[in-house]
């Protein structure tokens, strides 16, 4: 189960990865931040969260910078932290289906299970191809005790990714 809840999480990071990628910028601001995602993908999270801040000092409506350091602060086990940086995000771009479930895992890790189904169900209503989203949606789920859902998540999960099986 944690080693499942840990591969879930690694493909959470590595969506956020490559779709902050593309949205690098070449400024102040951008340097910062591309500084902050290099640490990130080294695991670096002190000294990315130290690069995100002063991204958002220059740019504060800049979703993404709240994203990413939500994640580095999420790496570190701050998860309050975590979660104001990933409403912060979702305030600043609602549509961003990424930032819902990564919401998600954090709630729960603090088993507020509830909370997660109602950003993994926001994620899959913004964009239902993630398979990883349906996993976590039915691990919340099992964690209820509600099983006939649980189970309808980790077969959707399936039949999308047979690494889910």
């Amino acid at each position: 189960m944690a080693t499942r809840f840990r591969s879930v999480i690694a493909l959470l990071a590595a969506v956020m990865v490559v779709a902050t990628a593309a949205c690098m910028v070449s400024s102040p601001e951008g340097e910062h931040f591309n500084r902050g995602f290099t640490y990130m993908e080294s695991g670096e999270y002190e000294n990315a969260i130290q690069e995100f801040d002063k991204a958002i000092q220059l740019h504060p409506n800049y979703a993404f910078s709240y994203r990413n350091r939500g994640l580095a602060y999420a790496n570190l086990h701050q998860r309050q932290r975590a979660i104001q940086d990933y409403d912060k995000a979702i305030q600043l771009d609602p549509s961003d289906a990424d930032v819902y479930s990564m919401r998600g895992a954090v709630y729960i890790r603090q088993k507020q299970y509830q909370r997660a189904i109602q950003d993994f169900d926001k994620a899959i209503q913004l964009d239902p191809s993630h398979a990883s989203v349906y996993s976590m949606r039915g691990l919340a789920y099992r964690r209820l005790g509600q099983d006939a859902k649980a189970a309808a998540d980790r077969a959707k999960a399936c039949s999308m990714d047979s690494k889910y099986c």
